[in-house]
């Protein structure tokens, strides 16, 4: 893989860390239990589907492809899972070693998977009238390497 492939695959994990963060942070309570509709995911499922997403992908980059539905831990604990996932992945892109998978499929697949979840949680944060506020993501200040809980603070939000 090319050195620029990866930086923009790593730019966007940190961007996932970012919106992912933004959307999970300050969630109120019984929100992880919030069911839209009974066939509808709640909120801690899919955010435990993400962090599936994030190990599945480093086993693909890795090369040796598993996938495993994880039973959600607690709201806090399946958050720092999430983060951690996010972290193995960019490590091991920050890595020596090759990626077992291109950087084309790792991103169609997990990765752009991940952010179609962070906009249903947000989605359902205004439904149960705890809206995440709107931004100027292009603003955001989003480095590689920075897909931890801790983030920037947003530099222009909307009302």
């Amino acid at each position: 893989m090319t050195d620029e492939k990866c930086a923009m695959l790593r730019h966007t994990v940190a961007t996932v860390a970012y919106r992912g963060g933004k959307a999970v942070r300050d969630a109120p309570d019984g929100f992880s239990v919030f069911r839209a509709k009974h066939d509808v995911r709640t909120p801690l499922q899919i955010l435990a589907h993400m962090g599936d997403l994030f190990d599945w992908a480093l086993t693909l980059a890795q090369g040796r492809e598993s996938w495993h539905n994880s039973e959600p831990l607690p709201w806090d604990r399946e958050v720092d899972r999430f983060f951690a996932a996010l972290k193995a992945f960019d490590e091991f892109l920050a890595g020596d070693r090759p990626l077992a998978a291109s950087a084309e499929k790792l991103f169609q697949g997990p990765v752009a998977d991940a952010l179609t979840h962070i906009g249903q949680i947000a989605i359902l944060r205004r439904i149960v009238e705890a809206p995440v506020r709107g931004e100027n993501y292009y603003r955001a200040d989003i480095t590689a390497g920075r897909v931890g809980t801790q983030q920037s603070a947003p530099r222009r939000e909307f009302d």
